[in-house]
């Protein structure tokens, strides 16, 4: 059994208008939704063994406080792909993974991580969009965990996943 961490980076800020899209910061609310999630993981014990993230400014902001305030000590894994790209590279990503890996965490962008997690969830909807019925929404700094029953990396497929839990910063401060 392998477990899969994926997280929405936290609230941009977007009163600099004039910056280009990758280079936008996180919001203040976003400076403290992030480490709030990194301090859930370590909560849960469910720190990532490997981090694949965005390098867009925000995700890369969001990835590095998370994983600061979960005890993450490892270096984290910058993934072009990650922006501008499809639920195919990041499945793809994870297929390359070792097998000696048991919880990557991936740090990135919607459209993409909720396409990402539909596919993940539900093999059947491919002729009608991934995210069609299922109706995955996920917010700023939301974060899922998905459970896989395989082995080896290289045979997640779609539809192998099993929802454990998801989380928003709206519920972890509504209850802190």
């Amino acid at each position: 059994m392998k477990t899969i961490l994926i997280l929405r980076h936290a609230k941009s800020d977007w009163s600099h208008l004039n910056r280009a899209d990758f280079d936008r910061p996180l919001a203040k609310r976003g400076l403290k939704d992030a480490p709030r999630m990194g301090e859930v993981l370590a909560l849960f014990e469910c720190v990532p063994d490997t981090i694949l993230s965005s390098p867009a400014v925000r995700a890369k902001q969001t990835a590095e406080s998370v994983a600061k305030a979960c005890g993450y000590r490892k270096s984290i894994s910058w993934q072009d792909s990650f922006y501008g790209g499809n639920s195919e590279d990041l499945i793809m990503a994870l297929q390359r993974l070792p097998d000696t890996i048991e919880r990557p965490m991936l740090v990135g962008h919607n459209p993409t991580l909720e396409e990402t997690v539909a596919r993940l969830l539900d093999r059947c909807r491919e002729s009608r969009g991934w995210n069609e019925e299922l109706g995955i929404r996920i917010p700023t700094a939301g974060l899922v965990c998905l459970d896989v029953d395989i082995i080896d990396w290289a045979e997640l497929e779609a539809g192998d996943a099993v929802l454990r839990w998801f989380l928003i910063p709206k519920l972890i401060r509504a209850v802190q």
